[in-house]
Formats: C-alpha cells, structure tokens, sequence
C-alpha cells in the first residue's frame, strides 16, 4: 500500500505576523482518505479557474497578491547584507562582498560607483570630493566649457563613476532607489555601449529633524526640484498620486506650520522614501494598502537596501565616513572631510516651539528610525574595519593628507552648476 505524503508549513515568526488577520491560524494538514482528496483536487482546479478569471477581469489585484508574497519576504528575511527575499539584486555588490581579502574596485574593468544623492544631505560637498578629491591614476577633469567632469578609466574613455558631476540627472532629478534600479544600466548602454557591469551604490544619509528644517529653508528660498520624475512601476507619478502642496511657481517665503500641515509635502520621510523599493507598496498609489501596512514595509525595504549598499556615510559623521569609505574601496582623498555643525538647520532649531519639535519628529517617524538603525550599522562596520587596519591609529589620525594632487583639476564650481538646477542641494 502506497503511504501519503506529510505536507507541512514552515510559518516564520516576524514582522510579517504584524500583517496577518487576527486569529489567522495555520495548521499542520494530512490527507486520511480518497474521497477526501478528491474533494481537494476538486477545490484545487475550481481554485486555479477562480484565480485566471479574477486575473482577467482585475489584474490590479493579482498583481497585488504578488507584491504582498514579495513583502512577507522582505519583512521575515533579516540576513545581513543580502539581497532582498524574492526580489532580484538590483544593487549590485552589497557591503560584505566588498570585505574579502581579494575584493578590489577595478577601474580597469566594467565597475561602476552609482551615486544615490538625496535631498540636503551634505550630497552636492560629497559629489564634489568624488570627482576633485580622489588620488586617481586617472584624475577626474572637469572642463570649464563643458558642466559636467569627465571620470574615465585609465585605459579607456568609459566612466566609472555614476553621478550628478559626471552624467548629470540621467535617471531624473536626484533619482530614488526605484528609480535608479531600474534606469543606470540602460542609459550606461546608451552612452558606452553594452557591458556587463558590477555597480557600486553609495549613499549619504542626515539626521531626520535638521534634514528637514534644511529642506525647509531651502524651500522657502524658491528651491521645488519640478523636474523630478517620481517615476515608478512604468509611469511617473501624477498631481493626483501626489497633490501640491501650493499653487504658484514656488514656494518661496512659506512659513514652517504651512510646511508641516502639507500631507503631501516629499519632504516627510524622504530618506526612507528614497531608498525603499516603491514598487512593493503601490508607488505613490496611497489607496493600495493602508498606511500602517506601506509605512511598515517602506521601512523594511528601505533598511534591506541600506545595508545592502556598497558605502554610505552620514552627514554627523564625516571622518567616520570617509575612512569607511576609503577602506571599502581601497581609494584615498586627497583632503580631510570637514564636520560642519553650523548649519541653517542649527541656527532653526531654537526658534522651534514644543509642538513644531513634536510634530516634525512624528511626520518624520519612519527616517528616525532609519537613521538610528544606520548609525549602529555605520559604527559597527567602522569597528570591524579598525579591527582589521594594523595601522589605524596612524592612519585615521591623518585622513586626507596625501602628498601632491597629482594632477587634479582645479575648477569654478559655481560655472558647474545649471542654472535651471543650481540650488538644487
């Protein structure tokens, strides 16, 4: 007699029990008799009709029957420095591929640095370095007839680096995560031809609260980054996807309670926004799930692709940054980071009253988080690389000072900027 089979589910303890109904209950099952299979079977092929049918007639709904498999995935999977669950590795080489012993950035070959850059993050200073600052055998030149700086390889007239200074907004005006992903290899292939390369995404991060007074402030001098695509899922997003926060050309002179009260104002959680993969919570689509549901998964995914990052820094810790970085890649500037703490911000923050503090730390709850939990992760990996540099005392003492420049390019900066874009930080 044929034995049956035991059929059992593995069910993860996680966040993604935050998202099951209460009293949803899985159980272990075991087919006892024939009829009964049968009965299965019948529920099985009736299940499967079901489902093309309702495809058919509602693919929004199957699609979001995926979307919601990739993020159980994303919520229960807490491996270090991996890929997300189900998804594909969009983002390359992650942080602990990079700490091997034969790991090396090769400019020589088809590696590629990719600059996410968002918004009053010390971002435009950071960008600078990367293409001035870097003791190179190929330094960066940045043209004074031309508004962008050339980064080849040594060998050949191909960039190994992906930013505003060397390709200019190519995925659109400071393009997020979503973005990004699904755009730099295609416009490389445009520019250079196809190739199969390895990219390195580098990020900058802020402390929420001054990040948002500085964009604040920036705003209210008549920055709108317009030209920004938001492009997700095929589309870019719509005024009914994300409404307008004014109706006049900018928003010059607007002052901090209009700011805050604005619900659609990009700046709440931008940080967390930027770097999560959108397309798991419906794009810009707030109809799709409930906002407990988006802001929990936004802020997975937005952790998951973190850590999964080749390098990022944060404003609060310049020197920190710059010595992971050089360690990471095996590149050294040619001058110290500078820790600037009097910043715009700053000089905003006691003219808060209570329930301004209040309210900005509750819009920003989701990059509060996000920074706390990059900041351990940025000083965990500064620990394990100190570990690692016999000469570490020596050389964090003495960060940047490289003798000779060899060969860079002294430039005017402000001839750099666009002018359609040129306070866009």
């Amino acid at each position: 007699m044929k034995k049956s089979k035991h059929v059992s589910v593995q069910v993860i303890d996680s966040d993604i029990g935050l998202l099951l109904p209460n009293g949803t209950v899985i159980m272990q099952m075991e087919p006892k008799y024939s009829w009964l299979r049968k009965i299965c079977l019948v529920c099985f092929f009736l299940a499967v009709f079901g489902i093309v049918v309702f495809g058919y007639y509602s693919p929004e709904k199957v699609r979001a029957l995926n979307t919601s498999t990739r993020e159980y995935s994303l919520l229960s999977d807490d491996s270090f420095g991996k890929p997300l669950g189900l998804a594909p590795n969009k983002i390359g080489l992650s942080y602990d591929d990079m700490l091997n012993d034969e790991f090396v950035f090769d400019m020589d070959s088809h590696d590629v640095m990719v600059f996410l850059h968002m918004q009053k993050t010390g971002g435009t200073s950071f960008g600078k370095h990367l293409v001035h600052d870097l003791d190179l055998k190929r330094p960066c030149t940045c043209p004074l007839t031309r508004k962008r700086c050339y980064c080849f390889r040594p060998h050949s007239n191909q960039s190994w680096l992906f930013s505003r200074y060397t390709t200019g907004w190519k995925c659109g005006l400071h393009a997020d995560w979503t973005e990004m992903t699904s755009c730099v290899d295609d416009k490389l292939d445009e520019l250079e031809g196809t190739f199969k390369r390895r990219y390195f995404y580098i990020t900058l991060l802020r402390n929420p609260v001054a990040r948002y007074l500085s964009e604040f402030r920036h705003v209210q001098r008549g920055a709108t980054w317009k030209g920004s695509r938001h492009y997700c899922n095929g589309r870019d997003a719509t005024e009914d996807d994300i409404p307008p926060c004014y109706k006049e050309i900018t928003w010059e002179g607007v002052g901090l309670d209009e700011f805050i009260n604005c619900e659609s104002n990009l700046a709440i959680n931008r940080q967390t926004r930027m770097l999560a993969d959108l397309e798991l919570v419906g794009c810009y689509n707030k109809n799709y799930m409930s906002k407990h549901d988006r802001d929990r998964i936004m802020l997975a995914s937005a952790k998951k692709n973190l850590q999964s990052m080749a390098f990022f820094g944060l404003t609060e810790y310049q020197k920190v940054s710059q010595y992971i970085f050089e360690e990471t890649f095996n590149l050294r500037f040619l001058v110290p980071f500078e820790q600037n703490n009097a910043t715009v911000s700053s000089s905003t923050m006691p003219t808060l009253t209570k329930y301004q503090q209040s309210k900005i730390a509750e819009l920003n709850n989701l990059d509060l988080e996000l920074y706390e939990f990059a900041k351990k992760l940025l000083l965990d990996r500064f620990e394990k690389l100190k570990r690692r540099d016999n000469d570490f005392q020596e050389r964090f003492a003495h960060l940047g000072e490289l003798t000779g420049r060899n060969g860079v390019t002294e430039f005017d900066w402000d001839r750099l900027e666009d002018p359609t874009q040129s306070s866009e930080d």
